[in-house]
């Protein structure tokens, strides 16, 4: 196999330079998207965090016969 033309590297120096740009492109997008699942993650937690507690505000504020009855 002989040596590669001038050309021939030329035009796969602009293959590789085509798709450099276009997993640049891809990356920028992924990590779009992993900011915006980070950030439903967090709203998410923050909700069932906020539910939690009122469910735990509703517990305390059962009568202790009805508390008693609950548990096993």
């Amino acid at each position: 196999m002989g040596n590669p033309s001038i050309s021939q590297i030329a035009e796969r120096v602009d293959r590789l330079l085509l798709r450099h740009a276009e997993l640049q492109r891809t990356n920028a997008l992924l990590n779009q998207q992993v900011q915006e699942l980070t950030q439903e993650r967090d709203s998410l937690r923050s909700r069932l965090q906020a539910a939690r507690a009122r469910i735990e505000s509703l517990l305390d504020r059962l009568p202790a016969s009805a508390k008693n009855k609950e548990q096993p």
